[in-house]
């Protein structure tokens, strides 16, 4: 059964709150080690009826085994709350994902390449004015443009944020369409576009994928000896 993969899962969190080094793993300063509660089948039903589309079947059946969200990658994995009546994702950026959009297929592709290679290229360059005040002007005029292109919700319909990195860095989890179930990395920050995550091999990395794999090497990393000061 696929709710296999996650027996054991949360008592594994739990003991690495309890190992020499678990302070070394990235992120355990914010998550603390500290898991919500799992979903009742109920809530789960709730929350999918309000967003309108079944969850992957890998994330879902860790909302109701493992928790609703907590100790994971980077910073942990947004918890998903019901507030006032209604579910949502809360987390640094969950808001970027239009939860009203979440039945629409996640897009096949990003904006036309020419166009975004374009733009890229028109990207002012501070040596190419005389004064500041005109190229913070001009940078500011891009900034815009870009931002209207990269940031457009129609392009993360179908997805929504479950964890953040620091430096306005984020990954997706996408819901629907023919990438359902992976994981995204989000870097428009530094103008770099959606991209999946991929394996050693190539494959896009799932939801389950990648949390098991970053709860193995978080094992890996807390059961060390604390460094010596």
């Amino acid at each position: 059964m696929v709710d296999q993969q996650w027996n054991g899962v949360r008592q594994r969190v739990a003991a690495l709150a309890t190992q020499p080094s678990s302070g070394e793993v990235f992120g355990s300063l914010g998550h603390k080690w500290a898991l919500e509660d799992p979903l009742t089948d109920d809530a789960l039903a709730e929350l999918e009826a309000q967003v309108g589309v079944e969850l992957p079947d890998d994330y879902r059946n860790f909302l109701t085994v493992v928790g609703a969200g907590g100790a994971g990658p980077a910073y942990g994995l947004f918890p998903v709350r019901r507030v006032q009546g209604r579910w949502r994702w809360e987390g640094d950026g969950a808001d970027l994902a239009d939860l009203s959009m979440l039945a629409r297929p996640f897009p096949d592709h990003s904006p036309d390449p020419e166009s975004l290679d374009a733009l890229l290229a028109e990207r002012p360059e501070e040596e190419d004015f005389d004064e500041i005040e005109d190229f913070d002007d001009a940078i500011e005029a891009w900034d815009e443009r870009w931002e209207a292109l990269m940031f457009a919700p129609e392009r993360t319909a179908g997805a929504i944020v479950i964890s953040h990195l620091g430096c306005a860095q984020r990954e997706w989890l996408i819901i629907s369409g023919t990438h359902r179930g992976t994981i995204w990395s989000d870097c428009r920050a530094d103008d770099a576009d959606l991209a999946p995550l991929l394996d050693g091999n190539g494959a896009p990395v799932t939801f389950a994928r990648w949390y098991t794999d970053w709860l193995q090497e978080a094992e890996r990393i807390a059961r060390q000896p604390p460094a010596k000061a």
